[in-house]
């Protein structure tokens, strides 16, 4: 099965069929689920003009995968496969203060083990995402999922089926159709669904840094006037030994004058903030800069049309949790639709997608909300909100229950859980 399979043009319209408009990590994932869970009974296809130039794009970055989704890869015979690309995030060390001051105060650690779920298993994994997508490709192929590498002009829905036009001219009719194809989403507006958000006057910059000593599982995460800066381990390799991923929230405004000079200039930048607990630093790949967004559709669903990922929801990056998001979201879709095959019920009702909308829409605007109120009250330089914040972090530093529930909210094992991220069979 190839990367470029096309469906047959007309398809004949079917109960037991899926088309997912986009190839990203939770896509690929839905797919992989639902393809693995019922077999040859549900005809899975994804679409995506990128197919045809493999994970290439996915390259230099890197996504903390939470203790649910870890489960759920592991329920879908995967994780053995990731784990090769994946670091496990033990400790967490978060600190407050301006870049040229010469103390960073630790006002908050979790990974001691006062805040241990019981199992001994670490809340997170850092994975990059091109070995993740590349597992992930492989398992849709073996599974019997379509891979097409076109997409997704127009999805009309009628009376049993939706019909879709890709843009190599070929024309599917399915039951359902899935639309991943990113935060500007073709099929989200085409559907008249509204979009509510704005943009941050900051913009994420990403890289992938080499430094001398072992970060020995400890992710960092430095709050700064201008926004947060993260160092977030990785698997070990390159000349000095060590890697790590940085995620450096700066203002718009700023980027330029940091990034614009040469290689030499762009590391003095990043090691000011890096700072020297690791020992010398390289660049292995970037900085990329990314301006940030915060968005929600005001639906999840139309006629036979579910939104999945950035498609849905767009989360500022400094807890991490976007790609989480997007994976639960797949886990319950999954769920919904293999509920309704399972009765002999139109995995494209109306009555099943509510259901999907159900499942996410509390946890996804609960985690918007959690990570703009954050980035508000960190990002600046306002000498009483520091104060307060650095207060409110030692109290959660010394009351363990409060650092499990933050813990569980992290782990992506919170409210309402699918039970793919439970570890459970569909």
């Amino acid at each position: 099965m190839s990367a470029t399979d096309h469906p047959p043009r007309g398809r004949r319209a079917g109960s037991r069929s899926l088309l997912v408009a986009g190839a990203g990590i939770a896509s690929l994932t839905l797919a992989v689920a639902l393809k693995r869970a019922h077999g040859p009974a549900l005809d899975v296809i994804v679409c995506d003009p990128g197919l045809e130039a493999g994970a290439v794009r996915h390259r230099g970055r890197a996504y903390a995968v939470a203790a649910g989704p870890r489960r759920m890869y592991e329920q879908l015979g995967l994780w053995p496969r990731i784990a090769a690309a994946a670091e496990p995030m033990r400790r967490l060390v978060i600190s407050d203060s301006r870049v040229g001051d010469p103390v960073r105060p630790v006002f908050l650690t979790f990974g001691d083990g006062t805040e241990a779920r019981g199992e001994g298993e670490p809340f997170a994994h850092m994975v990059e995402a091109e070995p993740l997508v590349g597992v992930l490709l492989d398992a849709a192929r073996e599974a019997g999922v379509r891979l097409v590498a076109a997409g997704v002009r127009a999805a009309v829905p009628g009376p049993g089926a939706i019909r879709v036009s890709l843009s190599d001219g070929s024309e599917a009719s399915v039951a359902l159709v899935a639309a991943a194809d990113g935060a500007r989403s073709a099929l989200r507006e085409g559907a008249g669904i509204g979009w509510v958000g704005w943009s941050y006057p900051q913009s994420g910059i990403v890289a992938t840094i080499q430094h001398a000593r072992d970060h020995e599982g400890r992710a960092f995460e430095h709050f700064l006037p201008s926004g947060p800066f993260a160092i977030l381990p990785l698997v070990a390799g390159g000349e000095l030994g060590h890697r790590s991923s940085i995620v450096w929230t700066e203002r718009s405004a700023d980027v330029r004058a940091l990034l614009g000079g040469d290689a030499a200039e762009t590391l003095a930048e990043i090691e000011r903030r890096f700072g020297a607990e690791l020992g010398r630093i390289a660049l292995e790949h970037g900085p990329s800069a990314h301006p940030l967004h915060l968005g929600i559709a005001r639906s999840f669903r139309a006629p036979r049309l579910a939104l999945l990922g950035d498609a849905a929801h767009v989360i500022h990056p400094l807890a991490g949790q976007g790609l989480n998001l997007g994976l639960a979201g797949a886990a319950a879709l999954a769920e919904a639709v293999t509920g309704a095959l399972r009765l002999g019920l139109d995995p494209g009702a109306d009555a099943v997608l509510r259901g999907y909308e159900q499942a996410r829409r509390f946890d996804t605007v609960a985690m918007a909300a959690a990570t703009d109120g954050l980035n508000r009250l960190f990002s600046n330089d306002s000498l009483t909100l520091r104060l307060t914040r650095d207060f409110g972090l030692g109290l959660v530093d010394r009351m363990p229950g409060l650092k499990r529930f933050f813990i569980g909210q992290a782990s992506a094992l919170r409210g309402q859980t699918p039970r793919l991220l439970r570890g459970e069979a569909l």
